[in-house]
């Protein structure tokens, strides 16, 4: 495989991380379980698999931007994920900050393409 390939797939996926982690907690401005998350995510475009989901609601939940609670649903228990407050507030400024980066970002590469 190509070198260029490889660096690539590297940059690819670190650039893909933090958008992952915005996706997820714009997506969970409503409250989900992992697979509801997982095909909202999906269907709007975003793609993650389960192995890097669920460790990420994890980290986000210890991190307090996250609550959750075990509920039984179609005879199966789930656990529903949704923004805390302090998740809300950090929403809020990394949308911000996205925002302005993306802006930025655009009017660097435009006419690049």
């Amino acid at each position: 495989m190509p070198v260029e390939s490889d660096i690539f797939e590297i940059l690819r996926l670190e650039l893909r991380r933090g958008s992952l982690i915005l996706a997820v907690l714009g997506q969970l401005r409503g409250e989900h379980y992992g697979y509801t998350l997982r095909k909202a995510l999906a269907e709007a475009g975003v793609e993650i698999e389960e192995g890097a989901l669920y460790p990420m609601l994890r980290r986000l939940e210890a991190q307090g931007l996250l609550v959750s609670e075990w509920r039984e649903e179609e005879k199966r228990n789930k656990r529903f994920y949704r923004l805390s407050e302090a998740g809300a507030v950090v929403l809020a400024r990394l949308v911000e900050e996205w925002r302005g980066l993306n802006a930025a970002v655009d009017d660097i590469l435009k006419g690049d393409a």
